[in-house]
């Protein structure tokens, strides 16, 4: 799999991959996903890959693009996958239009945009995107913290790894 050229992409870590997908794997079956500033896709290709029944890849990169389109035809599961071209904040909005429920969401924003944790994970958890007992996963920098909670969205587990750490959450209910 190839990655895109450049500063403006940051890849998740085969590590941090690896430790995601040990957590998350029992789940993935037949599961929606949403790869949010996807990058080369990786995270989400290795989701189908795991038995995931789609996956929509949102970036507003077009080099990066290219890349996750490349990648998707190279490995024949181009069938499975949404590509969106577009700031993260319009296909969310997009993909809720449609009725779409995913149960994972991961987002792996520029670290130097840190106002995007804040902007999406406070969408997700007021948006009908997640479905009942949805996981949301943001990386993020070691010397950042995105926050516990995002109204109906709260964190649930922090797992580090050198310089990343993933913050998983999950909605709440209303009554609680």
């Amino acid at each position: 799999m190839v990655a895109p050229q450049g500063q403006q992409t940051r890849p998740t870590s085969d590590r941090l991959r690896e430790t995601l997908f040990n957590v998350v794997a029992p789940y993935i079956e037949g599961t929606i996903w949403l790869d949010l500033f996807a990058g080369s896709g990786a995270v989400g290709i290795e989701a189908l890959s795991r038995g995931a029944s789609s996956v929509y890849f949102v970036e507003s990169a077009g080099m990066a693009i290219r890349t996750i389109r490349r990648n998707l035809q190279t490995l024949g599961i181009s069938a499975e996958a949404n590509v969106l071209e577009q700031d993260v904040i319009t296909a969310l909005r997009t993909i809720e239009a449609q009725n779409v429920g995913c149960d994972f969401a991961f987002l792996d924003p520029p670290y130097r945009k840190l106002g995007d944790y804040d902007r999406v994970l406070s969408f997700l958890s007021r948006s009908q995107l997640l479905n009942f007992g949805a996981q949301v996963i943001a990386e993020h920098d070691k010397h950042f913290d995105p926050g516990d909670a995002f109204e109906l969205l709260q964190r649930q587990r922090i797992l580090r790894q050198g310089d990343a750490v993933l913050s998983f959450y999950a909605r709440r209910s209303e009554a609680e």
